[in-house]
């Protein structure tokens, strides 16, 4: 029976050890490397190139020749089936090949590579939205890491004030009221904690669905990127806009669809101009003379069908594409001047702040809490104090977190790296 028990305790500890060990610690330079390589929807994009890329070749492949056979299935006079002979067989052979006029095989080939280029445009700011997707979720996620950590050293301080006081609750020198009350601080820091921890649950799992991060691997963030060095560095709203469209995949896509759709309608009114099918047959007595070798040309008569509804509906693509491209270009205006105005609103509060009251801050509700224990203050400047240290330490990482956030947001905006 011992023996067992200690095998099971081995066990335990084993596993205890290997749950510990399952903990990654991730920058934000190393998730975006596992993002690049893993991503499913990356993944996806790159085969939908590839298909694309199968139609290039599709496009310059020219039509097969048609070669057709008509052979004398049964000669009642000799009761022979599939003659060939001159003496008592017939057959008839014809070989045609189409030739499209108008370029219309160039156009078609100019077409399909437009059309890759419109797949890899689709694919790289897909990267740029799913970039800055999983950015923004990495340092909120670091953000709030910070913000857990600062609950988890306030809950343990407050376990132990409360159990110091209960010692001194039994002896007659503390209030019960007192005793509640700082159990009441304790309970809703451990509501506010659990918050905060379905929060940080959500992005981790977002951040490992964009990373393929294994479900069961606890991710710890590391960030080197001390938000004070973070600034904006006074550039200009016209450098910024000027930035955006010279680097929004987005709107290179849409003035490459302009593009698309310019080549379809030259394509549609390049098949209004018909086809020649040419084709050289052999008769063998079917026709006069004998042996029979003659020379065909066919053209369809264009008396219906001119092709007028593929041509109106290329014309109506193309303009609306171009009233497309006037959106995008007029809401990436917006954008940037949006991005650019919060971020100077953000950068204007910080550089007010004074850059060692966080830490200042700290030393004080050390210095408080000390105090309380040796009952120097009382209840309530206590927990008042202990509360406005926590709300204190929590803007200022959210802080942190929204100065990052929008220089990462201008980087969105703009298609660029300005701010790394």
């Amino acid at each position: 029976m011992k023996i067992k028990l200690i095998f099971i305790a081995g066990c335990f500890a084993l596993c205890q050890n290997l749950m510990a060990q399952d903990t990654l610690k991730l920058s934000i330079e190393d998730a975006e490397k596992l993002f690049l390589k893993n991503n499913y929807q990356l993944l996806l994009a790159k085969y939908e190139i590839e298909q694309a890329k199968a139609d290039v070749i599709t496009a310059k492949l020219f039509d097969n020749p048609e070669l057709s056979h008509e052979n004398l299935f049964y000669n009642h006079e000799t009761k022979r089936f599939l003659e060939t002979s001159y003496a008592t067989g017939q057959f008839s052979t014809q070989i045609s090949q189409l030739f499209k006029l108008a370029g219309k095989r160039n156009k078609s080939i100019a077409l399909a590579n437009t059309a890759v280029k419109l797949q890899e445009f689709e694919y790289f700011d897909l990267i740029r939205t799913l970039r800055y997707q999983l950015r923004t979720n990495f340092f909120k996620l670091h953000s709030l890491q910070q913000s857990a950590n600062i609950y988890k050293v306030q809950i343990a301080a407050l376990q132990q004030l409360i159990d110091a006081s209960s010692k001194q609750l039994i002896l007659g020198n503390v209030a019960a009221k007192d005793v509640l009350r700082i159990k009441s601080l304790l309970y809703n820091l451990l509501a506010e904690e659990l918050q905060v921890k379905n929060e940080m649950a959500g992005l981790t799992n977002d951040l490992k669905l964009l990373t393929q991060i294994d479900a069961a691997t606890e991710i710890q963030t590391i960030s080197d990127k001390p938000t004070e060095n973070q600034s904006l560095n006074k550039q200009a709203y016209t450098t910024l806009l000027e930035a955006a469209k010279a680097n929004r995949i987005d709107l290179k896509s849409a003035q490459t669809a302009i593009t698309y759709a310019q080549q379809q309608l030259k394509l549609q009114k390049a098949n209004a101009i018909l086809d020649v099918q040419l084709s050289l047959a052999y008769d063998l007595k079917g026709n006069y003379p004998e042996k029979y070798t003659g020379l065909g040309i066919s053209i369809p008569i264009p008396l219906f069908n001119r092709n007028q509804g593929e041509i109106k509906r290329a014309k109506v693509a193309v303009e609306m594409q171009e009233v497309a491209f006037n959106q995008l270009e007029n809401t990436l205006k917006n954008e940037v001047f949006q991005a650019y105005q919060n971020a100077e609103r953000i950068e204007k509060l910080t550089t007010n702040m004074d850059e060692n009251f966080h830490n200042d801050y700290q030393q004080l509700i050390q210095e408080v809490t000390n105090n309380f224990k040796k009952r120097n203050i009382g209840l309530l400047e206590f927990l008042d104090f202990y509360e406005s240290f926590k709300e204190t330490t929590l803007q200022h990482h959210q802080l942190q977190y929204e100065r990052i956030n929008a220089l990462e947001e201008i980087n969105f905006v703009t298609g660029t790296n300005i701010y790394k």
